[in-house]
């Protein structure tokens, strides 16, 4: 089985208030993103919480009547960034027989369900351990890292970042080219938001 772990542990300090909760679309854009997820066939979701715990934890509450979604505090989210949260989930996925994790961003709603379920299909037929979609040349995410690279995965440590861990393990990826700029785009600021909400 293919886990999603979906980042929604930081503090939008670029942003100026907290981005998973604005809205998109007719809802917001944390439970857009896992909607998404949801309707490309991943069957358990976690999110990883932070900052904005409370938030965070009612639109979880309010996913849960739709879609197969769970939650996770990071207690180092204000220190550890995106590798620790990361990290979380996959210690949580670590007890359960999933047989790899797809990370995913709260903060892009701009992720289509045609790009999960390709990222999805290529490692089933593949088995890659890793597995990365590609818009000319460029990694964005969702990205997916199957169960026997968890526990490299688990011990790296900042500075050290998942870029970092892409790279050291380039000639593992199997890259899956994708026809539109969605997998790089993100809402880092508030003009980002002013541009891509629908």
């Amino acid at each position: 089985m293919i886990s999603a772990i979906i980042l929604a542990a930081g503090e939008s300090k670029r942003m100026g208030e907290p981005k998973m909760m604005l809205k998109w679309e007719e809802t917001t854009v944390l439970e857009h993103v896992i909607s998404i997820f949801a309707k490309a066939g991943l069957e358990d979701i976690l999110v990883v919480t932070g900052s904005h715990r409370d938030e965070v934890d009612e639109i979880v509450s309010r996913s849960k009547k739709l879609f197969p979604v769970r939650r996770i505090f990071n207690e180092k989210f204000a220190s550890g960034e995106m590798l620790s949260s990361i990290q979380c989930g996959l210690r949580d996925l670590m007890e359960k027989g999933v047989g790899a994790a797809m990370i995913g961003l709260g903060d892009q709603p701009q992720v289509q369900e045609g790009s999960v379920r390709m990222v999805c299909d290529a490692f089933n037929k593949t088995e890659s351990p890793l597995v990365v979609p590609s818009y000319q040349m460029r990694r964005g995410h969702p990205w997916l890292i199957s169960r026997e690279l968890w526990q490299d995965f688990l011990a790296i440590a900042s500075p050290q970042t998942p870029r970092d861990f892409l790279k050291k393990n380039s000639t593992k990826i199997h890259h899956v080219e994708v026809n539109n700029n969605s997998i790089l785009l993100d809402l880092d600021t508030l003009k980002d938001y002013q541009t891509f909400h629908p």
